[in-house]
């Protein structure tokens, strides 16, 4: 058996998320059936670095399965890109070594999202950017930033649906930019809570409407209460933009 690692692009408008759902369209079923199709029909399980919820984009996440098949690596694209639909693409692949794991090999994520600000709603962004058409001080929103990053018990910016005990994570950086009508906010981290990255966003879009202040960030970070934080943005605008794995 080999094990193979892929980097995948999708659009996650009609994908109820990543993980597989009885009965529903899931970019991990969809990618199971495709190599059971490529298998003769036996069950080849896929790993991924983690789970998108419905909606939500991904530019590089990553993913591994195990084969016996002896297909050079530069032609897995190529054999799955074919059986694919257009909204899914498998940007590239390779033979890695046994221990390697799509998850728990991880050593930062990059996630990005995206807001246009644009009077007048975008047919074409409708699905891929969130729409906020307010006036907004980016300058307020990276000063609140700034507070976010490093290490923190982020249990006020995690839906209050995780099973997840320990909410200390790690922001190694965050960044906000402006070009052509857009607001892109960049989050790079060793881990990432359910819905956090979100949860930043809708907090953080908050101060730069003045509807929050700047300095408020330390106090909402510190009272570890997710009613302190601002509203969840919509899945559309996110996106998981990178995976890191070292040397791997």
């Amino acid at each position: 058996m080999k094990r193979v690692k892929c980097t995948i692009s999708y659009d996650g408008t009609h994908f109820s998320g990543y993980q597989v759902q009885p009965g529903q369209r899931t970019v991990q079923g969809l990618l199971e059936e495709t190599l059971g199709s490529i298998h003769k029909g036996e069950r080849i399980r896929v790993t991924a670095s983690g789970r998108t919820d419905a909606g939500v984009h991904a530019e590089g996440q990553v993913f591994h399965f195990d084969t016996p098949l002896s297909i050079p690596e530069e032609k897995w694209p190529v054999v799955l890109n074919t059986r694919l639909p257009d909204e899914v693409v498998i940007k590239n692949a390779e033979y890695v070594s046994d221990d390697f794991h799509a998850r728990f090999s991880v050593e930062r994520k990059e996630y990005r999202y995206r807001v246009y600000t644009a009077p007048s709603r975008s047919p074409f962004q409708r699905d891929f950017a969130l729409h906020y058409p307010f006036a907004i001080s980016v300058d307020e929103m990276k000063k609140a930033a700034q507070d976010l990053m490093g290490e923190h018990d982020f249990t006020s910016f995690c839906s209050a649906k995780t099973e997840v005990e320990d909410k200390v994570r790690n922001l190694d950086r965050i960044t906000i930019t402006e070009q052509e009508g857009e607001i892109i906010f960049s989050f790079i981290g060793n881990g990432f809570l359910y819905n956090m990255v979100r949860i930043l966003v809708g907090t953080l879009l908050e101060v730069g409407s003045g509807n929050l202040r700047s300095e408020d960030m330390k106090e909402i970070l510190q009272a570890k209460d997710r009613n302190r934080a601002g509203k969840t943005a919509p899945p559309h605008g996110l996106y998981l933009w990178k995976v890191e794995y070292g040397d791997r």
